[in-house]
């Protein structure tokens, strides 16, 4: 056990509301329980679910911290009873709770990875809640496979410079959509073979005339609304849809036949609610079929900003602008 404070700064939601209800303030130092471990913050990544969070629309999981923030890099300053997956002084990177936006954060020690060879701690907060999220929805329930082809919406989001790479690199070609010339750009050079730009083109009627009229078959969709039906139109027969998220609203009246001449399979998730043990088997996956990738500079976090902690309403800003190319994350400590 370090030396180790009794407070820290946070930064807390002092009511819903704008960017400017994000308030740094002193909060007692979180003690890990068991099988938790306690990390001193290097940086926090910033997540559209943050953003939910501050708006009172994604409230924290029981037991877990009213702070915001869903991942962090840092070093393992404590550890629980019957932690012992990781050593005091350790380097993670660390999808958490709640919490991230803080100089000290406590996670189940499943949930930590070590920093990959190569990559500073600022690019390691950028990992975990996107990687956890593309591995598990993309691989484990979409199945997708080498040879497939791939649609992710909002290419240069965190989520979507995660699923290119991802889907690149085992193997699918990958479509995106886009919303300028200069984000086509970004997502070709992470290897997207096929960039959209859906102010231009409607997507669905792109992705036909590029496959020939057969679509693709599996889509990450984190927008909802309309395009729902419209994922559907652009699936291939026997084609896969995995909602993540539904930022232009939901959509109450769909056309279910679509769905069921295609025979299409549309299913959806939420990562923070699961349960510790199931995280913690994607965390052991990532380390043995992704991290080997990151290490040898064959993928990588896309970085678009970073903010010192004291201007998390700034970064919130960036991230509502939609103008972000990659991610955005908060420096915490040295």
């Amino acid at each position: 056990m370090q030396n180790l404070p009794d407070s820290m700064s946070a930064v807390a939601i002092s009511e819903p509301g704008g960017p400017e209800v994000l308030k740094l303030e002193e909060r007692p130092l979180p003690e890990p329980g068991p099988g938790e471990i306690l990390i001193r913050v290097a940086a926090a990544g910033v997540n559209r679910p943050d953003v939910l969070q501050r708006k009172g629309a994604y409230p924290p999981p029981k037991g877990a911290s009213d702070l915001p923030g869903l991942e962090v890099s840092g070093e393992v300053v404590a550890l629980g009873a019957g932690a012992d997956r990781h050593r005091i002084g350790d380097k993670v990177a660390a999808l958490c709770p709640g919490g991230g936006y803080a100089e000290y954060c406590k996670v189940p020690q499943g949930h930590a990875l070590p920093v990959p060879l190569g990559l500073s701690m600022t690019e390691a907060a950028a990992l975990p809640e996107t990687f956890f999220t593309v591995w598990t929805n993309v691989f484990d329930r979409c199945g997708l496979k080498s040879g497939e082809r791939f649609l992710v919406h909002g290419g240069t989001s965190g989520i979507g410079t995660t699923a290119i790479q991802l889907a690149k690199a085992f193997g699918a070609e990958v479509f995106t959509t886009v919303g300028s010339a200069e984000k086509a750009e970004a997502v070709r050079k992470l290897g997207a073979d096929h960039a959209i730009n859906y102010r231009e083109q409607v997507f669905e009627k792109a992705v036909l005339e590029l496959t020939g009229g057969e679509g693709v078959d599996v889509i990450l969709d984190m927008v909802g609304g309309d395009y729902v039906e419209r994922n559907w139109k652009a699936a291939a027969v026997e084609g896969r849809i995995c909602q993540i998220a539904t930022l232009n609203g939901i959509s109450e009246n769909v056309n279910f036949s679509r769905l069921m001449v295609k025979r299409l399979t549309h299913t959806g998730s939420t990562l923070r609610p699961r349960s510790d043990a199931f995280k913690t088997a994607i965390a052991e996956s990532l380390k043995e079929k992704v991290w080997p990738l990151i290490e040898s500079d064959k993928i990588g976090p896309v970085m678009d900003s970073t903010f010192p902690l004291g201007e998390a309403a700034e970064a919130h800003r960036r991230m509502e602008s939609s103008g972000h190319i990659g991610k955005i994350v908060l420096t915490v400590g040295a």
